[in-house]
């Protein structure tokens, strides 16, 4: 299927690895001009050296914290310069520690909000001036399957990420009307290194091996395996695509089945 990507430029932040990465990789094979951003400029740059040499598509590398509200601001000025446009948003950060609610103080509820909610607020704010101007727009939200069901051992996640889901369905509400969709992608266990970290951190607490972790985490899912970070960026490209231009407000969950509920 062509999803009509080429020369459309797309902003995917948190890309240097995991499922950011996989976007930016997807959005370039499906021919768009990727801007790929995270903290780290060296690791950011390799990756976008590497997805060059993978599809032959310019592949531009930013540095950015996206919790720092100068760096989304020099992040912005610099793309607009050279593009004067920004057809697809991907926001996307770093998940919080993973823990109970008595592990946890109200400074750490205040970073994880900052991490995963506002910095997808000033990322939207940045470029939906554009979009609206072009009457045009993609704007899909990493989220997790926490902001449908809960999990006692993400509480940070549980708490931050909902917000997302919030503002994300107020601007398919009210920007609709410029072509602009905004959806939320909520994955489930996805291989990537955040969960490689919470199987060996499971590993230790039941003192037993990776691999049989790893088989308790699969066990959850109907599908009985983890899903991977290319089965993610494929969902990601086609929400991205003129396809699906009539999908908007949504909160799609990538899970394999996971969540148990109806709605």
């Amino acid at each position: 299927m062509d999803l009509h990507l080429s020369k459309k430029v797309a902003v995917i932040t948190a890309a240097s690895k995991g499922l950011g990465k996989a976007v930016a990789l997807q959005l370039s094979k499906e021919g768009a001009t990727c801007i790929i951003c995270s903290r780290n400029s060296n690791s950011i740059k390799a990756t976008a050296g590497e997805i060059t040499q993978q599809t032959g598509n310019d592949v531009i590398a930013l540095p950015c914290d996206v919790t720092n509200t100068d760096d989304i601001a020099k992040l912005k000025d610099a793309i607009l310069k050279n593009y004067n446009t920004v057809d697809i948003l991907f926001t996307n950060a770093g998940g919080p520690p993973a823990g109970f609610i008595t592990d946890f103080s109200l400074e750490d509820y205040k970073k994880a909000i900052e991490l995963n909610l506002i910095s997808a607020i000033n990322l939207i704010y940045a470029f939906l001036p554009v979009m609206q101007k072009q009457n045009y727009g993609r704007i899909i939200a990493s989220t997790s399957i926490t902001v449908k069901q809960p999990l006692d051992n993400l509480v940070l996640s549980n708490v931050s990420r909902t917000g997302v889901v919030a503002f994300i369905k107020s601007i398919a509400n009210q920007y609709g009307k410029y072509n602009i969709t905004a959806n939320t992608v909520a994955p489930g266990y996805i291989l990537t290194d955040r969960l490689k970290s919470l199987i060996e951190l499971k590993a230790q607490q039941e003192n037993t091996t990776y691999e049989k972790a790893l088989a308790g985490f699969s066990s959850e899912i109907p599908l009985q395996r983890i899903g991977t970070p290319e089965e993610f960026a494929a969902l990601v490209a086609f929400l991205a695509s003129q396809q699906a231009g009539y999908i908007n407000g949504q909160t799609i969950l990538i899970d394999g089945g996971m969540y148990p509920g109806l709605f």
